[in-house]
C-alpha cells in the first residue's frame, strides 16, 4: 500500500499535464510547428532576428530547432557536443545564442545538471557549445524552467514541485571547468513548466499547465495572473521584446499562442508569494528521428474538470503516506513488548 501511494504521488504531476486544459478562451494560434520531429516542445526562446528556438524534452538528442514563426517551418537545427540527459528548457542568451537547460531530474538523483550555451542560425550546424555544470545548494531537484535576466545575464532555475516550486540563482560568473552552486531565492507556484523574465528585468512570468503568474524580481511577490489558452500539455513560454507572452505545448504540430500581459502595478506589491518516450535512432547515421511518436493534438477534445481537484488530492495522499510511514510494522503492533 505504501509503495502504491508513493507511486501515485510521484505520478500526479504527469497526469495533470496530460488532462488539464485552461479556463481561458482559445484564440487562433500565432503559428504551429510544422516539423514532424518537434513532438515534445518543452521550451521557447526568441533570437534577436525574430526566430523561435525550441527543444524536445528528455529522450531526444542534443539539438535545438530554429523555427520561422511566419510559417512554423524549421529553418535550421543546431546540434552540440557532449550529448543530452534530460533537456527541458531553452532561454535567450545574447544575439543569436541560447542557453539550453539539461535540467530535468524526475527522480531527483542527479548530482549535477548542466546548461549549454550554443549559437543558433537559419541553417543546420554542429557546434561544440559551452557547457556549465551546476549543483543545487540543498540537494537534487527536478526543474523545467530556465530564465536569463535581461540586464545582468544571470541564470535562474525554477524547480517543478507539486507543493510549490523554488527559485534558484546561478553564480554570477559561470565556469566551463568547475561546478557552480545554485542558491535558493524563494518559493513560487506549484508545477512550474517554464518561465521567462520580462524586458524590464523587474518581473518574471512562470507557468504551469493552465495559468501563468507574474512575479516581481527579486522579491518574488505575485503581481498578476493570466489564464492561458487550452493546450494539450503546456510546457513552454517566452516573452517578446514588446512584453507579450508566447506559450507552447507538447504534441505533433502543436500550436504556439500569443497572450497579452495585463497592466502591471508601478510599485511593489506587499503580498506573499504564493516520463518521456525513449529515443529511436533513424536509419541515417548521425541523425535522429522522433517522427510519429506523439498523437496529433485534437483542438475539439473536451477537457475533464478533475484536475482542479488535484491540489487537495495531493495533500490527502501525502498525509496518508506520512501516517503509514510512521506506523510500526504489523508484528510490533500485534506483539507489544
Amino acid at each position: 500500500m505504501r509503495e502504491a501511494l508513493l507511486a501515485l504521488l510521484v505520478a500526479l504531476p504527469f497526469g495533470v499535464g496530460v488532462a488539464t486544459g485552461a479556463s481561458g478562451e482559445r484564440p487562433a494560434p500565432l503559428f504551429r510547428f510544422q516539423d514532424p520531429e518537434i513532438v515534445e516542445s518543452s521550451g521557447l526562446a526568441l533570437t534577436d532576428g525574430g526566430l523561435v528556438v525550441t527543444v524536445n524534452d528528455s529522450g531526444d538528442a542534443a539539438r535545438a530547432f530554429v523555427v520561422d514563426p511566419a510559417t512554423g517551418r524549421t529553418v535550421g537545427t543546431t546540434r552540440w557536443e557532449g550529448g543530452a540527459e534530460d533537456v527541458e528548457a531553452v532561454a535567450p542568451a545574447s544575439g543569436d545564442t541560447v542557453y539550453v537547460g539539461d535540467i530535468g531530474d524526475n527522480g531527483a538523483v542527479r548530482d549535477t545538471i548542466s546548461v549549454v550555451r550554443v549559437p543558433v542560425a537559419a541553417r543546420d550546424q554542429d557546434v561544440a557549445g559551452e557547457r556549465f555544470a551546476l549543483r543545487y545548494a540543498d540537494g537534487p531537484a527536478d526543474a523545467e524552467a530556465l530564465l536569463v535576466h535581461p540586464r545582468t545575464g544571470r541564470l535562474v532555475v525554477v524547480t517543478k514541485k507539486v507543493l510549490g516550486g523554488q527559485v534558484y540563482v546561478a553564480p554570477e560568473d559561470l565556469s566551463t571547468t568547475g561546478v557552480g552552486t545554485l542558491r535558493p531565492r524563494g518559493p513560487v507556484m506549484s508545477v512550474v513548466t517554464d518561465g521567462a523574465f520580462l524586458p524590464d528585468g523587474d518581473h518574471l512570468v512562470l507557468r504551469d499547465y493552465t495559468r501563468a503568474v507574474v512575479y516581481s524580481w527579486p522579491a518574488l511577490e505575485p503581481v498578476a495572473e493570466l489564464d492561458l489558452p487550452e493546450q494539450r500539455q503546456g510546457e513552454s513560454l517566452a516573452v517578446t521584446g514588446e512584453g507579450a507572452v508566447l506559450v507552447g505545448s507538447e504534441g505533433l504540430r502543436s500550436p504556439v499562442y500569443e497572450v497579452a500581459l495585463p497592466d502591471l502595478p508601478a510599485g511593489p506589491v506587499s503580498s506573499s508569494p504564493s516520463p518521456s518516450p525513449s529515443p529511436s535512432p533513424s536509419s541515417s547515421p548521425g541523425t535522429y528521428s522522433r517522427e510519429g511518436r506523439e498523437i496529433p493534438e485534437d483542438p475539439d477534445r473536451p477537457r475533464d474538470p478533475w484536475p482542479w481537484l488535484v491540489g487537495p488530492a495531493v495533500a490527502v495522499v501525502a498525509l496518508v503516506v506520512l501516517v503509514l510511514s510512521l506506523r510500526p510494522p504489523r508484528g510490533q503492533r500485534d506483539h507489544p513488548r
